[in-house]
Parts: C-alpha cells; structure tokens; sequence
C-alpha cells in the first residue's frame, strides 16, 4: 500500500455559464489592470489522501466517493481527477 494525493477538479463544461468567472474578469477590466486577460473560468478542487495499492486503484476509489456523494452535477461539470504518490 502507498498514500497517493488525488485531486479532484470540477468545472463547468465548454458552453455552461461560468458567472463567478464572469465577475472576476469584469473587475479586471473595470480597473483597468490586467488589459491581456481575455477570459476567466473558475474551478473547485477537492484533495484527498489516501492509502491504496497503486495510482490507478486510488483514482478509481475516489471517482467513487464522489460519483457516490455525488459532489457535482455530470450534465454540467466536467471532472479530472490526477494522482499523485506521497
């Protein structure tokens, strides 16, 4: 057994309004600040730590716990989920 970090990113999909994104790209621009940002896109992560046999079973498990919590929407965000040994 080994501990992987897995993190689980879930943002919208291409095309679903992104209004948090939408927001911090307004403010931006209302400052004037940062004229070569053309587009923001939010993102939530979610890091686990957990003890299993190799890398793929570890991101199977947590696919897993999230499909079964169902901590996103799968009409709407898309998921990646990468490991990583500690």
């Amino acid at each position: 057994m080994a501990i992987f970090n897995v993190h689980v990113t879930i943002e919208n999909k291409p095309g679903i309004s992104d209004p948090e994104g939408e927001t911090i790209l307004n403010d931006l621009v209302l400052k004037g600040t940062c004229k070569t940002v053309s587009k923001i896109k939010t993102a939530k992560m979610l890091k686990f730590i957990i003890d299993e046999a190799d890398k793929y079973t570890a991101k199977s498990k947590v696919q897993e716990i999230c499909d079964d919590l169902r901590i996103y929407n799968p009409m709407v965000s898309k998921v990646t989920i990468d490991a990583f040994e500690n």
